[in-house]
């Protein structure tokens, strides 16, 4: 006798309600994952707070991908209209002391500060996730000398050891990126190692290892979809911490060269004295960006912990 299914009829989703057979009734893994996500995005779709932050991520993605069309001039080259010129119609948000258009480096900088933040916050997530799964699941020395390592990397003081590695290699993107990355890993592995020690004692699990699947089985197919959401969640916040990293390093002049970032616009403007001169349109608008993208990325992850968390979800 062959089982069909039909994934319309698993899941029927409205705006207040989901309902769903068990997963463990589907046959294939892409079905569960699909019944996961019909559920998660039905979920996360009744959060106002989640879409206005998708919302305003969607915009910075679109700005950086296509910097070329929507930057009206070159961000390396002198206009004619002046130097450090205030707003106009010509420069919305003036130009800077050799006569380049900020705006213009503006719409150039997201591009370069969302590739950070994105790859650096990939990268920790990759790092934390196989560290915790391992750690959790097979526990041991391997539990402990993950740990510890987890406990030695907590204890650096994260920026000074940012500049060192940067005076050490340089600071293009790509060791911007490797040098975040590899240094926000932390948190991710403690919060996955944690669920991992709950999961791998929960009764499926148990049945699983009972019939003789092994332990790749049961972490890529139980252990880790359980803790993938999670994972995206602590990313969220990763990329956040990641820009302002790398925007701090820019400001001290230890950020992306030959390249722009919101970094660097707040780096030429404090080379320029704007904050004391009162060139507001050169530190403001770069500073605005930064807590806007922060803001998008923090709600994201506050609907994503009402929707995994379904204490919350019944307040």
């Amino acid at each position: 006798m062959t089982l069909e299914f039909d994934i319309d009829v698993i899941i029927m989703t409205t705006s207040t309600q989901i309902e769903t057979i068990s997963e463990y009734l589907v046959p294939t893994r892409y079905l569960r994952y699909k019944i996961r996500f019909k559920r998660f995005w039905g979920l996360y779709t009744d959060s106002p707070f989640g879409l206005i932050g998708l919302y305003l991520v969607i915009f910075f993605l679109v700005i950086g991908i296509t910097p070329q069309i929507l930057a009206p001039y070159d961000p390396n080259i002198s206009m004619t209209g002046g130097r450090n010129a205030a707003p106009s119609t010509a420069h919305p948000l003036g130009t800077d002391r050799i006569g380049r258009d900020i705006f213009s480096q503006m719409i150039a900088g997201t591009q370069i500060s969302l590739l950070i933040g994105l790859t650096a916050a990939f990268i920790a997530v990759i790092i934390g996730t196989l560290f915790g799964i391992v750690a959790g699941y097979y526990g041991g020395w391997s539990d402990t000398i993950l740990m510890r390592l987890t406990d030695f990397f907590i204890q650096l003081p994260q920026l000074p050891l940012m500049l060192v590695f940067v005076a050490l290699f340089g600071p293009g993107v790509e060791n911007l990126i490797i040098i975040i990355g590899l240094l926000g890993w932390t948190g991710t592995s403690r919060m996955v190692r944690a669920e991992s020690l709950s999961i791998k004692e929960r009764a499926f699990v148990e049945a699983t290892r009972a019939v003789g699947a092994s332990n790749r089985h049961i972490i890529l197919d139980h252990i880790l979809p359980n803790v993938l959401p999670l994972v995206f969640a602590n990313m969220i916040l990763g990329v956040v911490n990641a820009i302002i990293s790398e925007s701090a390093l820019s400001f001290l002049g230890f950020g992306v060269t030959g390249q722009w970032s919101w970094g660097r616009v707040l780096y030429e403007a404090r080379r320029e004295d704007a904050m004391i001169t009162g060139a507001w349109w050169h530190f403001i608008p770069p500073g605005i960006c930064i807590m806007l993208v922060a803001l998008g990325f923090a709600l994201i992850s506050f609907s994503l912990n009402e929707v995994l968390n379904p204490r919350l979800r019944e307040r």
